[in-house]
């Protein structure tokens, strides 16, 4: 059974994530992690139908943002990778800078030092030099920030589409393939 850690924040795009999680339900061998900050909960209500509970259902595991004794706080947790999807700007900086304070930044910063694939969908634009300086460090630590810009050359007919693709996309970086997921063929 793999692990793969799944965090959501409060960025605007948290479809993105939870698309992610919907798409772990249905991979054989995949268990999945997952930590919410408290203004991803916010978001939650604010951009989706869904409860915080209905999507924290979708989880093997859920994880308290505030429990830093959790399993994905320790390196000897073996996971495939971890997933941020959205990923503020103040979570991208906590990870850049090592900054710890909760359980989402402390798995991340695991993830980083055991040399597992962290890839940070970072929501924000325009983006200024700050937050240029914060994506440099982290892929200079070893991580992936993959903003969700769309592929159009999927032809996508509805945003689902849109994010259904992002997100596979995003999983497929952390070694998880999604059946169906459409690929550039030449």
């Amino acid at each position: 059974m793999r692990r793969v850690v799944l965090g959501l924040t409060g960025a605007s795009g948290v479809a993105f994530g939870i698309r992610a999680l919907e798409m772990l339900v249905g991979v054989d061998g995949i268990e999945s992690h997952l930590i919410v900050t408290s203004a991803a909960r916010l978001t939650i209500g604010l951009e989706t139908d869904l409860s915080v509970a209905e999507v924290e259902g979708l989880a093997d595991v859920v994880h308290p943002v505030r429990d830093i004794a959790a399993g994905p706080a320790s390196g000897s947790f073996q996971t495939a990778g971890m997933l941020v999807a959205p990923c503020s700007i103040r979570a991208l900086s906590a990870i850049a800078n090592s900054h710890s304070s909760d359980l989402l930044v402390r798995a991340a910063d695991v993830t980083l030092k055991e040399h597992r694939p962290l890839v940070l969908m970072v929501r924000e634009a325009p983006l200024h030099l700050g937050h240029l300086r914060l994506m440099s460090q982290v892929v200079e630590m070893g991580g992936v920030v993959y903003p969700p810009v769309p592929a159009l050359y999927t032809r996508p007919e509805t945003l689902d589409d849109m994010v259904s693709h992002t997100a596979a996309r995003a999983l497929d970086l952390l070694g998880v393939e999604i059946d169906g997921m459409e690929r550039w063929l030449g």
